[in-house]
């Protein structure tokens, strides 16, 4: 999670996609992917950090623990304080078979864009489980 100050703003980003594209509220999420057995997750957070949004991750990170999502998955944050111009991001891509069926694939950005939220509008547009590394923040 980026935190950028004085503002106390955090930035989100938005999961790129047909299922996602007009889902808003508890639809964000902190920069986030998932990392393989025995890899090092602050590896895998600066690896997912750049994936997402297309530059380096700040040089220092501070571990903010776990959540686990509805969906079952664990979640671990990062944070670490600085900018990010949210019109400049480029995320890495997925493909799938879109439409459903067609037999046809597509492919899709794997974040659609980024911004920068209060903790308050945060606490509303975050996954919810993801919530509570806000609350850490507070």
């Amino acid at each position: 999670m980026l935190l950028r100050r004085p503002s106390g703003e955090v930035l989100l980003v938005h999961p790129g996609g047909p299922f996602w594209s007009k889902r808003d509220e508890g639809a964000w999420s902190i920069p986030k992917g998932e990392y393989a057995d025995g890899e090092d997750p602050e590896a895998a957070a600066r690896r997912e950090f750049a994936e997402e949004l297309g530059v380096d991750a700040p040089a220092s990170l501070t571990d903010l623990g776990t959540v686990r999502q509805k969906n079952g998955k664990e979640v671990r944050a990062f944070l670490a304080s600085g900018d990010l111009d949210v019109a400049a991001v480029v995320s890495n891509t997925f493909t799938m078979e879109w439409p459903p069926r067609s037999g046809r694939t597509a492919e899709f950005p794997e974040i659609d864009r980024a911004a920068w939220f209060s903790l308050d509008e945060a606490r509303a547009k975050v996954n919810p489980a993801q919530a509570a590394f806000l609350e850490r923040l507070a």
